[in-house]
């Protein structure tokens, strides 16, 4: 794959990427950096691609991994006082956002896929590296948690 196709394919992947990396870091500039990154690091190895038809699980296998680098990188971080919050942040502060962010990881990254990012599930395990049946379970815990969270605050 050259570069002007891998920049193509790419390209028309942006808002597919952006959707899942905002759902796992939980905020819009991690989520933009982590976009930017796996693009990039994904250019950089776009020759050792041997299977072009799994471009879309490629890179975002790649934009996962950044995120959990970025997050195992947070946790590492010395906490800060709190910024003033943003009326955007109010506005991200919705209870099912909320919800989700609560999710251990590996729930919160499938129902990121499935949910907000469309894909299916064989794709989802594929980008997990994880049997589709595997997927399958933890959309089950993920959406019963999500429920349970849901309905309590009723």
């Amino acid at each position: 794959m050259d570069q002007q196709e891998y920049a193509r394919r790419a390209y028309g992947l942006r808002q597919r990427l952006y959707r899942t990396a905002r759902l796992c870091l939980a905020g819009e500039a991690a989520a933009l950096d982590a976009v930017d990154e796996a693009v990039y690091k994904g250019l950089l190895a776009c020759k050792k691609l041997r299977e072009p038809e799994h471009f879309d699980t490629w890179l975002t296998r790649i934009l996962i991994n950044v995120c959990s680098d970025e997050l195992r990188r947070r946790k590492r971080e010395v906490a800060m006082e709190e910024l003033p919050e943003t009326a955007a942040e109010r506005f991200d502060a919705l209870p099912l956002k909320e919800a989700v962010e609560r999710l251990p990881g590996e729930l919160r990254a499938v129902v990121a896929l499935r949910y907000f990012s469309g894909y299916t599930l064989a794709e989802t395990a594929e980008i997990l590296s994880v049997p589709p049946g595997t997927v399958s379970t933890r959309q089950r815990r993920a959406l019963a948690l999500l429920r349970l969270e849901l309905t309590e605050g009723d």
